[in-house]
């Protein structure tokens, strides 16, 4: 089987490339097929994250096990794509170069049959340019105190002045 996949930049302007890969490749072949995609020259860390239909990330599956507390880590190299890429569970988180943090949404669009003399991965459409940096993040939670009133009063925090 054939999936068929588009990954998305989390950009404000609408980026975003095409691919069909075997559904039994490795995400790390899937990873070197979305960094000749985008241009990039694919020797930085990437990680994918399982998430859910609200692009909540959970798991992460990483190029190369870093963890130094001796926590299983699950690799690219080890994980097939439909393992992780379903009907079910369409989306997939993909970060490539931690110092740049270039982020994609990766999701599933389509399953087909193998074309007879087709090579994959196959870029079928690239739309957009790649920015020379990546986007800036923009997070919106919202404090929990306001740093400009006064802590004139205690009685408002969670603690006891008078602990030791």
């Amino acid at each position: 089987m054939i999936y068929k996949i588009r990954i998305i930049l989390d950009a404000e302007e609408d980026i975003f490339r095409d691919l069909e890969i075997e559904h039994m490749s490795t995400l790390e072949d899937f990873h070197n097929a979305i960094t000749q995609a985008f241009g990039f020259m694919g020797s930085e860390m990437a990680s994918f994250y399982t998430c859910d239909e609200e692009w909540n990330q959970d798991e992460e599956i990483a190029l190369f096990d870093m963890g130094e507390n001796g926590a299983e880590t699950r690799l690219m190299g080890e994980t097939i794509l439909e393992d992780v890429l379903t009907e079910e569970s369409p989306k997939l988180i993909y970060v490539y170069d931690f110092l740049s943090m270039w982020t994609f949404f990766v999701e599933l669009a389509d399953i087909v049959e193998k074309e007879d003399g087709q090579t994959y991965p196959n870029l079928l459409f690239s739309f957009g340019e790649l920015p020379d940096a990546p986007p800036e993040k923009r997070f919106e939670s919202k404090p929990s105190i306001d740093f400009d009133d006064s802590i004139d009063n205690y009685d408002d925090l969670d603690f006891d002045e008078n602990w030791n």
